[in-house]
């Protein structure tokens, strides 16, 4: 299994999110976009949570 693919409840939870975000007024959809590549950014840059094969 590819250790970067993320697995099957952090997909759902990035889609959840992704909608709620979409479901926003146009206005406010670029803060929370912010704030999502910000907190993704973030798990990216600490590096592999999952070490074992």
């Amino acid at each position: 299994m590819d250790q970067t693919a993320p697995q099957d409840d952090e997909q759902a939870d990035l889609l959840s999110t992704l909608e709620v975000i979409e479901a926003q007024p146009l206005a406010t959809r670029a803060g929370a976009y912010e704030g999502l590549h910000d907190a993704l950014a973030r798990r990216l840059e600490s590096g592999p949570a999952n070490t074992h094969a």
